[in-house]
């Protein structure tokens, strides 16, 4: 009987002492990545506040990353296509509705998709909104955004239905027969209505940039558990040391 109690002492000192270690790591962890979001936060906050410069050309295509070109703000000029717009379903703080996508055509070919911005469910049609269509040369300024291949959780994109729930680039663009495309849209920045009849919409300027850093409070909890385990580790070894002081 006493072997048997030993040995459920036992294991129950493992099991304590390996918890206490697995949460001491898990804070840790939290830790580490309570610095990377800082350092994170910090980059973009600088990428979004900075003079606008090209996007990266094709011969640089191959090494954008989210890690250093999300967020970057940049400046193209060319022609919309409009007839290949593609319609995005979200929901904003204007209410539900759809994301403008529209390749735009630079002097050299280059083809850019373009977040123009969001446009209630009334004015998804182009004929709802024939002011909104710029036939000539416009200048597109925004935040460069990487493609969303994954979709959303239980929203898959549908092509062969024309149903859309993620910016995916690739997709779009074979959708729409387009040839190669830049892997990364344009989100374009909230427009000024400049001339009389013009239309607000597409509204642009609704990029919402915002990183939760809750890492440190995660770290907390997890260094919690960890003395919690530790105290757990202590009450068993106690034990264990009253029982062989009454036996002695």
């Amino acid at each position: 009987m006493q072997r048997t109690s030993n040995a459920k002492r036992i294991v129950m000192l493992a099991i304590s002492l390996f918890a206490a270690a697995a949460f001491a790591a898990l804070g840790v962890w939290q830790l580490e990545r309570r610095v990377w979001k800082l350092a994170l936060i910090e980059a973009v906050e600088s990428r979004i506040h900075a003079e606008p410069a090209p996007p990266p050309p094709p011969s640089a295509w191959g090494g954008v990353s989210a890690a250093k070109d999300q967020y970057r703000r940049v400046v193209a000029t060319g022609h919309f296509l409009n007839a290949r717009e593609t319609l995005v379903r979200t929901a904003t703080e204007f209410g539900p509705g759809y994301w403008v996508m529209t390749p735009l055509e630079q002097a050299d070919g280059t083809l850019i998709l373009v977040n123009r911005g969001f446009v209630p469910e009334r004015l998804a049609p182009r004929s709802a909104r024939p002011q909104s269509l710029p036939t000539g040369t416009v200048r597109v300024t925004g935040l460069l955004r990487m493609s969303e291949p994954e979709g959303r959780f239980l929203r898959a994109n549908r092509p062969d239905q024309d149903r859309w729930y993620a910016r995916d680039v690739a997709a779009i663009a074979r959708a729409r027969g387009l040839p190669a495309m830049a892997p990364y849209f344009i989100d374009a920045e909230a427009a000024p209505v400049l001339a009389p009849g013009a239309s607000a919409w597409p509204r642009g300027g609704l990029t919402i940039v915002a990183f939760p850093n809750n890492h440190l409070t995660y770290a907390a909890t997890w260094f919690a558990l960890c003395l919690l385990s530790l105290f757990g580790f202590a009450m068993f070894w106690r034990q264990g040391t009253d029982t062989q002081t009454a036996d002695a």
